[in-house]
């Protein structure tokens, strides 16, 4: 049996993704501020464990970490995917709170949450593991003020990559996998229209989530000695590559 974490696993990308590493036969660890919507997910899958967790608290992320070491006694695979933005806000008149809030939650708490992941694969017979982060279409391009989220998407390649590099040692292989307007509660507002870089609201397509779910398994379902360093998952239509 594989045991995975999942951070954000209540809803969108982190519940589709949950749901379909369960399909595979994984173990799940659903992790995420709300327990109501975790025992959903938790209800649909076979062996599951549900700890409520603010991967923006570090010791919260402990707590998480300590009831994998006690249920499971080992970790194969951790997805980082918890993540949130601040405000759509001028980057002149971003508050340091929402800076900071953002910069807990997605880089640290996935900082934190790899660290712990490292020190329990590093130790397990057989050793290794995969990290996958969640990065983010902001990993390459911003949004419109959307400063304190992008800045953090691309910190978070920075971390894949030293991950990556630093996990060799240990047989643990870190990725990335940037998503570009997944049909979640999260972007259901594009239907409305959201800001474009030239100031201009239009309507965005979105793809439906679980074409994320089938990349985060293909993903894991790769031996150790092979890895998915960088893949984008991203609705075919939306405003991406090109010009605007």
């Amino acid at each position: 049996m594989k045991v995975a974490v999942v951070t954000g696993a209540g809803s969108g990308i982190g519940r589709a993704s949950s749901l379909a590493l369960g399909r595979e036969g994984y173990a799940v660890v659903l992790a995420g501020r709300r327990r109501e919507p975790l025992d959903e997910v938790a209800a649909e899958l076979s062996d599951a464990l549900v700890v409520p967790t603010d991967v923006g608290d570090p010791a919260s992320i402990d707590a998480l970490f300590a009831a994998v070491r006690e249920r499971y006694g080992r970790l194969d695979l951790l997805f980082n995917n918890a993540g949130r933005a601040a405000p759509a806000t001028p980057l002149e008149d971003v508050s340091l709170p929402d800076w900071q809030a953002v910069v807990n939650l997605n880089l640290t708490g996935t900082f934190l949450c790899t660290q712990h992941a490292f020190r329990i694969m590093k130790a397990q017979s057989p050793r290794g593991g995969r990290i996958i982060n969640n990065g983010s279409i902001s990993a390459h391009a911003p949004r419109p003020w959307s400063s304190p989220y992008t800045s953090t998407k691309h910190a978070v390649t920075g971390l894949t990559k030293s991950t990556s590099l630093d996990g060799r040692a240990y047989d643990i292989a870190c990725g990335q996998i940037d998503i570009g307007n997944a049909g979640t509660p999260m972007t259901a507002r594009m239907a409305d229209g959201v800001t474009q870089a030239d100031g201009a609201t239009r309507p965005e397509p979105t793809m439906d989530v679980d074409a994320v779910a089938r990349a985060i398994v293909y993903m894991a379902s790769l031996p150790l000695d092979a890895n998915v360093q960088f893949m984008t998952v991203m609705a075919t239509k939306m405003p991406f590559v090109g010009r605007g």
